[in-house]
């Protein structure tokens, strides 16, 4: 399979709850995989794949919240649901503060986690989706000039060719064959596109 194919990732040490996830999620026709460690879930995980985690919040050895810092110290966005027990909410509330997207109290209804993880699984590609328009936008500025870049700046603050004319020390033609080469090099069909574009990322030229 593909992997923009979705896997969704069951990390408990509760072998009777690894098979019965699985089962669940297979059920749904998604993807799974399951792990009984959190270490043996590192080892083999690729922040490229996208899914979601179900996980267990409390297991021997490295802990879900453990887990959860590996994973925000590698910079990995993908949506981590946690499993918990009785008592655990307030570790639950630390890991929604650290990023996690849900938790799931057991025991739970199956089609409670089945719409957990298709928020997960949104949320995710959402993500995906936006770091990939980025990704994009800045390649487009890493093609303008430095000049270019400064002219880039000052439009999307809303300065006219005049204006930023005065402030770069450039003559308003001039600034005005910048402005189109950014319009260009930017693919911006307006100064509205251009202005998002700008939003989205704030890095310098390349």
């Amino acid at each position: 399979m593909a992997k923009e194919d979705p896997i969704i990732f069951v990390v408990d040490d509760d072998e009777a709850v690894r098979l019965s996830t699985e089962m669940l999620i297979r059920s749904m026709g998604l993807r799974v995989e399951t792990f009984e460690s959190a270490t043996e879930f590192l080892e083999d995980f690729d922040p490229q794949q996208p899914g979601c985690v179900i996980l267990d919040i409390r297991m021997p050895g490295m802990s879900g919240l453990e887990l959860q810092d590996h994973l925000n110290e590698m910079k990995a966005s993908i949506p981590i649901i946690f499993v918990t027990g009785h008592g655990d909410v307030p570790m639950a509330v630390t890991a929604m503060k650290a990023g996690a997207v849900d938790f799931i109290q057991k025991p739970f209804r199956d089609q409670e986690l089945i719409d957990r993880v298709h928020a997960a699984l949104d949320e995710d590609r959402e993500q995906r989706q936006e770091a990939a328009a980025q990704g994009e936008i800045n390649e487009r500025i890493k093609t303008l000039t430095s000049r270019e870049f400064e002219v880039m700046g000052l439009v999307v603050e809303g300065k006219p060719n005049k204006a930023i004319a005065f402030d770069l020390g450039l003559s308003p033609r001039t600034v005005e064959i910048h402005r189109a080469r950014v319009m260009q090099k930017m693919a911006a069909g307006s100064l509205a596109d251009l202005v998002r574009m700008a939003l989205r990322v704030r890095p310098g030229p390349g």
